[in-house]
């Protein structure tokens, strides 16, 4: 059967067609989406847990690449004392729930889709992340199977006749990462290319995911239009030029009325880390003074947030950067606000920090101010968040967004006017032509935000503004292309 397959930075999530409407699949216990997050007692484990969810035919050769990391999974089982059926590797809410509980003890990745395009990767980077991706599809493969199978709410679909899923159309952002161009691109789907594979899809299609959101917006239209859809994702943005409506939604070849497109990695997680900074970390002794009068040196706080860069987690985590820290302690005015930070350190409390924010950037949706508990620092310790203090810490992000937008908008211009299109339907904006869409259409979990609706909006005053589902467009959007790609 074909799916729609959303391997997104925040969150997972599968959709299968129901005659002409598209269903999502829940993979969580009261959820349509998997959180992005897997929870391993050792780092080792992954390979093994890999292994053993392969298909027999893949097992000999996956076997032989991870000859090295297998072998040192059974020396780490008998290290923790751990028997050969115990699970020791988890994906989704129940890696959140494994982490909180032993955050020091074990591996944590969040968002590993932000990593794919890293540049620099080593082989073995390359390789974990491979393990990684794998062993989430797997999981996410085998759960949504099991529910196609026993939940009587999708008996009229293709998936109750056919219960394994063999085909998948998974998103992917225009750009994976801001640096390392096409060949970042490439080392992103190469990874998630294989991972699939092993995971037991037959074949595997990607779509841009800001073109998946305006699929689900243009099934819906009774007209034709130029859309700027706009994806404020988990872990980038992406906006896209495109023509849709009647005339163009039945089209199989849809690179004609692609007419601009731009990405970069700045999403929720982004926001998440830049709040964590500045309403956080404060109480971490960033902003304070040394004895000499000289301010605290930035960058051990932000390498404690920066959860989604590998080389700032890796620094953070090293012995420099503890002895570091206890000399900071040693000079610095309010030595107490740094030995917070040091418990960052010792305890790996950095994705817990990250997570809190996120928890404050929700409430802050609906309201103005929010206290946010950091008793896992201390038992007293209360941090008060404003929106505005969320407003000013998010601000660089939204310029970059402003500058995606303008930036699809002038592509789109180029693209027209090299077809002939004449200039009074095109505007002059900052500097540049761009065209004139004709609405924009903001999806995206991150542009649920107040600040982020508020800075698109603002930007084209007279152009309207559709709020698509902020969760569910890209994977509908990526169902209904799979059935259209291998449904031929």
């Amino acid at each position: 059967m074909f799916v729609g397959f959303d391997y997104g930075s925040a969150n997972c999530a599968v959709g299968v067609m129901l005659g002409d409407d598209v269903k999502l699949v829940p993979l969580s216990a009261n959820s349509a989406y998997l959180p992005s997050t897997l929870y391993a007692m050792d780092r080792e484990l992954i390979a093994e847990a890999v292994y053993r969810a392969l298909p027999d035919a893949q097992k000999a050769d996956y076997a032989k690449k991870r000859a090295a990391q297998l072998s040192r999974a059974r020396m780490v089982r008998h290290e923790l004392d751990l028997d050969t059926d115990t699970p020791a590797v988890f994906v989704g809410e129940k890696a959140v729930e494994a982490y909180l509980e032993m955050p020091e003890e074990g591996f944590y990745v969040r968002s590993p889709k932000s990593f794919l395009g890293a540049t620099g990767l080593r082989p073995e980077q390359v390789a974990l992340f491979e393990d990684i991706v794998t062993l989430m599809m797997q999981h996410i493969k085998e759960r949504a199977e099991a529910v196609l199978n026993q939940d009587s709410h999708f008996q009229d679909s293709q998936a109750q006749a056919r219960a394994t899923i063999t085909h998948a159309v998974i998103g992917r952002p225009v750009n994976f990462q801001g640096i390392g161009g096409e060949e970042s691109n490439r080392q992103a789907e190469a990874i998630l290319s294989l991972a699939a594979k092993r995971a037991g899809f037959v074949d595997v299609d990607f779509l841009f995911e800001p073109l998946a959101a305006g699929m689900d917006y243009e099934a819906s239209l009774t007209e034709n239009q130029t859309v700027l859809v706009v994806d404020v994702g988990g872990g980038t943005t992406d906006c896209s030029v495109v023509k849709m409506g009647p005339n163009h939604r039945a089209e199989f070849n849809r690179s004609a009325d692609c007419l601009g497109h731009s990405g970069q990695r700045i999403g929720g997680n982004d926001l998440d880390i830049a709040l964590a900074m500045n309403a956080f970390m404060p109480h971490f002794g960033l902003g304070s003074l040394m004895n000499t009068g000289k301010p605290m040196p930035s960058n051990p706080f932000w390498n404690a947030v920066a959860v989604n860069d590998i080389s700032a987690q890796r620094e953070f985590a090293t012995l420099s950067t503890r002895k570091l820290i206890d000399d900071l302690i040693k000079d610095a005015e309010q030595p107490a606000l740094l030995g917070r930070l040091l418990k960052v350190h010792k305890q790996q409390l950095s994705y817990q920090i990250v997570r809190l924010a996120e928890r404050a950037k929700i409430a802050l949706s609906d309201s103005q101010h929010t206290a946010m508990a950091l008793d896992f620092i201390e038992k007293t310790l209360n941090a008060e968040v404003s929106r505005e203090i969320f407003e000013n810490a998010i601000e660089p992000s939204l310029v970059k967004v402003e500058a995606l937008m303008h930036q699809a908008l002038t592509q789109a211009a180029k693209s027209l006017a090299s077809n002939g299109l004449a200039p009074e339907e095109l505007s002059l904006e900052v500097d540049a032509i761009e065209c004139k869409p004709d609405v924009i259409y903001v999806t995206g979990g991150t542009a649920r935000s107040p600040a982020i609706y508020a800075k698109i909006t603002s930007l084209y005053p007279e152009t309207p503004v559709v709020v698509g589902d902020h969760f569910g467009s890209v994977t509908a959007g990526l169902t209904r292309w799979a059935q259209k790609r291998f449904a031929q």
